[in-house]
């Protein structure tokens, strides 16, 4: 390494003496040089070419200018810059220290006086920027250094705020985008264009947090997952997390990670008061001398996930890429297996492969997940193994957790672990090295090594290391392979590496929920990048369809989409129709695009018979079961999928909402309470049990639920939750009530319809029928122009017969109502058919149709769902039938 590109290292042989490569990252390769003007030691950044030419020299080298008008005590400056034939580079001084990225990486928590004044020293700067128009956009640990006297520098102002929504958008389209996923504020994660100081304040406290705690304040086994955490989840606590953090700095922190801006410190300023005012002793600590931070690193594509839902789509039980990638958030059910493993087939062995350690920078964090998952996928395809799910083993990335309370929370005997490094050479080339270790974590010894060794090849071969060490493990493990696993093993997905690269940041970037259409995007386009660089690729073609049938669903369900997953599913079965994930592609298709729950089925049936041990599979199978209404086979599927995801917060939740249908109370109110105990944020979760509440007939049980949320969790978000999902804003006390009328059509991704009918039902059930009218008219307008685009949307067509019957119209509210059932009738969707049969019976009663809404009514009570006696004596909705003999009938219990 040691070398500036041609023509470059002319350029700048008057001026520059080129010591040696310091770092490189996504935008930018670092090397130490010599000023020989000034004869002193410089760090000298040359971006890479590709996002040279989309930024373009102007605006680069105008913005590094502005930087370089920044004289503060607390920022590294910049001293010089440039354009050599299109090379852009910069230069700043050489940092006799570290990073705070050395030091976290060395101690993982600091001082609580050292971590205040790195934090105090970073603000002052950094309100100096912003007094002079300069938000930086990229604060992390790599970018503060500490001076070999206990100073903190800022590095790296100039090259976020080059980049602006148009050079972010060209970038996107090489998967380059600004900001760590960390450490990025909301609005950054969103893709807002206008960013304002108080992004800074977010990162800064976010990297506070991880002084103090050890970890940032959201983590995820992908960048996506860490995403949705931050947009959905409030801020946890420093001081839950370690005792020792006062009070005082809690708030501070938490104050700057407040999710709305609004509700942070308002300028960076008061953010450095508040930590002033902590009083703790801020004594400097010397630090090491090393070199200085690496490049800047990219972040990936980012979400916007609103604080309910994008649409008043109804929730369905799992909305990953239809059902692909559970998030494992903790302990289950009094029926898991037990750590012994009695419940296991006669010798076959359980294995958790834990996320592969990253020790390239964080630009390559993607590389080290996807070998993890091939890894994984290669050792579940062998007899005699059962492999935990990824969704379970992913908790543990980044955790500092001995490792027999993994295996025994896992439930598992042994453990893979490994640390990978993607190298890269300055010619281009590249390497990878891992070192994976088999653990020994049964119970009675302690934690021994069964397989140990390093693997290290040329890119070009990183197949044949998966294949290595996934037949070394199982070698150590006494696992009998015949010729066709040795041949599955050593199987090459593609043999382009460039598609492979696309597909794994495609899997980095996958959205995990509803909520959350841009992710769905940033996945489709870089599925589509993989097939289009090798149109052979089979897997890459089922997660390519499997993302079409999501965004179909739960964004647009239009005929591009439609035809876009139809086309990709049968590629994949045509080039690979003996593996699980082509059927499973198929299966994707038919239950989110045709809603065709028997064929999805037939298809998942025949990828489980292929993978019978595949989580994701098992999970489309229970929610086809479910559409076809057979709830407790759907139950069993999940029950099989818990056995082998023992920490899925997903199969919590589907069991919660499975049992409450099918009127399993103290079953729902478990498994509720299990996913609760070690997700106790979790919005779904929390509405789920009040559910359970409210269908015995318990509304203050129910309160009681909503009431004793968290402190972290965000109030706006519970009262959004409620007020769009399911409908219960009348759960809500009155001034949650008044809080959920206040909220923006923002909160709903924009989507004025389901503002709209939120507020229409909120303020008819608080008796104000003027505003209910108001609100319906948004919501009628709304469901309209979305209707103009999908005219078979069922949902829409419900909620604007809702919005109809408010709005006094009776025929045409009973029309749409209608409609909706007859697109989805509960005899062909039992998830979301009987959903819409409980919309129609609400606008019959709207329109004075008691008799009409008692004919839709009763059979609902008679199928799986989550109306029920008890739950008709309190809901509001139904006022109007009270007196009714039929109805009073419904109410007894009696038929």
């Amino acid at each position: 390494m040691g070398d500036l590109p041609p023509g470059l290292r002319e350029s700048l042989a008057d001026r520059y003496s080129l010591e040696r490569e310091l770092g490189r990252g996504g935008m930018a390769v670092v090397y130490l040089a010599q000023d020989l003007k000034h004869d002193r030691p410089v760090a000298l950044k040359v971006l890479h070419p590709h996002l040279a030419a989309t930024l373009g020299p102007d605006r680069f080298l105008r913005e590094i200018r502005l930087a370089a008008r920044l004289q503060h005590p607390h920022i590294l400056t910049v001293l010089d810059s440039g354009d050599a034939g299109g090379r852009l580079w910069f230069t700043m001084p050489f940092v006799e220290g570290e990073s705070l990225r050395e030091r976290l990486r060395r101690e993982r928590q600091l001082p609580v006086e050292d971590a205040v004044r790195i934090a105090r020293e970073a603000a002052q700067a950094l309100q100096y920027a912003h007094a002079h128009g300069v938000v930086h956009r990229d604060i992390k640990p790599e970018n503060l250094m500490l001076t070999g006297d206990g100073n903190t520098l800022v590095a790296d102002f100039g090259i976020a705020r080059a980049l602006d929504a148009r050079a972010e958008s060209k970038l996107t389209e090489t998967g380059i985008v600004v900001g760590t996923p960390a450490y990025m504020s909301p609005e950054q994660a969103v893709g807002d264009r206008e960013l304002d100081a108080r992004t800074d304040v977010y990162s800064l406290g976010a990297v506070l947090y991880e002084m103090l705690v050890g970890e940032p304040p959201f983590t995820g086994a992908t960048t996506q997952a860490l995403l949705v955490k931050r947009l959905t989840e409030p801020a946890p606590s420093a001081r839950g997390a370690r005792t020792s953090v006062p009070e005082a700095l809690d708030a501070a922190v938490r104050k700057a990670l407040a999710p709305v801006v609004a509700d942070r410190h308002a300028t960076m300023a008061q953010f450095r008061d508040a930590l002033q005012s902590v009083g703790v002793a801020t004594a400097p600590v010397a630090t090491v001398v090393r070199e200085p931070a690496p490049a800047l690193a990219p972040r990936a594509e980012t979400a916007r996930v609103p604080a309910a839902s994008a649409a008043r789509r109804v929730p369905v039980l799992t909305l990953t890429l239809v059902l692909g990638i559970m998030i494992g958030l903790g302990v289950l059910f009094a029926w898991r297996r037990s750590h012994t493993g009695a419940e296991e087939p006669a010798g076959e062995r359980r294995i958790a492969v834990l996320p592969f350690q990253n020790l390239g920078d964080s630009t390559t964090e993607y590389f080290a997940d996807g070998v993890t998952d091939a890894v994984r996928g290669k050792l579940s395809g062998l007899p005699g193994l059962q492999v935990i799910a990824s969704s379970s083993s992913n908790e543990y990335k980044h955790t500092s957790k001995p490792l027999p309370d993994i295996a025994r929370e896992l439930g598992t005997d042994y453990l893979l672990i490994a640390r990978i490094r993607w190298a890269k050479a300055a010619d281009g080339s590249s390497r990878v090295e891992v070192s994976p270790e088999l653990v020994d974590v049964s119970p009675g010894h302690p934690p021994t090594t069964r397989w140990q060794q390093p693997f290290e090849s040329a890119m070009t071969d990183v197949f044949r290391v998966q294949g290595e060490i996934a037949g070394q493990v199982a070698s150590a493990l006494n696992v009998a392979l015949g010729a066709g696993q040795k041949e599955t093993l050593s199987e090459r997905p593609t043999q382009n590496l460039a598609a492979y690269d696309a597909f794994l940041k495609g899997e980095a970037a996958q959205g995990l929920t509803v909520v959350n259409p841009p992710t769905l995007r940033a996945s489709l386009t870089y599925y589509e990048q993989a097939v289009a660089l090798d149109s052979g690729f089979a897997e890459a073609w089922s997660r390519l369809a499997q993302a079409q049938s999501a965004y179909y669903y739960n964004v647009t369900p239009n005929p591009a989409s439609a035809d876009a997953a139809k086309r990709a599913a049968e590629k994949a079965m045509v080039l690979a129709p003996g593996r699980a994930e082509s059927h499973h592609a198929l299966g994707a298709y038919y239950y989110s695009v045709r809603g065709d729950n028997q064929r999805a089925l037939a298809a998942v049936e025949e990828g489980l018979r292929l993978a019978p041990d595949n989580v994701e599979l098992l999970g489309l199978a229970a929610l086809a079961e479910q559409g076809q209404g057979r709830w407790d086979a759907a139950v069993k599927y999940l029950e099989r999928a818990h056995t082998l995801d023992p920490r899925s917060f997903t199969t919590a939740r589907r069991l919660a909402q499975s049992l409450l249908r099918l009127r399993r109370y103290p079953e729902a109110l478990a498994a509720a309470d299990a996913g609760l105990a070690v997700a106790p944020t979790n919005l779904d979760l929390i509405e789920n049990k009040a559910m359970v509440y409210l269908a015995q007939g318990d509304l203050a049980g129910a309160q009681g639920v909503v009431h004793a949320a968290p402190a972290e969790v965000e109030p706006t978000a519970l009262v959004a939750e409620f007020g769009n999902y399911w409908d219960l804003f009348w759960v809500l006390d009155d001034a949650q009530q008044q809080l959920l009328l206040r909220l923006p059509p923002s909160v709903y991704d924009g989507d004025r319809g389901a503002w709209g009918i939120v507020r229409a039902q909120t303020y008819y059930v608080r008796g104000d029928r003027s505003r209910a009218r108001i609100y319906a008219d948004s919501a009628r307008l709304g469901a309209e122009e979305t209707l103009r685009a999908t005219p078979d949307d069922a949902q829409r067509h419900a909620f604007l017969g809702l919005a109809l019957a408010y709005l006094g119209r009776k025929a045409e509210a009973m029309k749409a109502g209608e409609r909706a059932v007859a697109l989805i009738p509960a005899s062909r969707d039992g998830y979301i058919g009987p959903y819409l049969q409980h919309l129609l019976v609400r606008t019959y009663l709207l329109v004075g149709e008691p008799e009409k809404a008692l004919d839709r009514l009763e059979p609902l009570l008679r199928m799986p769902y989550f109306l029920s006696p008890g739950w008709l004596k309190i809901d509001p909705a139904f006022e109007p039938l009270r007196t009714n003999p039929r109805f009073r009938k419904l109410v007894e219990g009696t038929p």
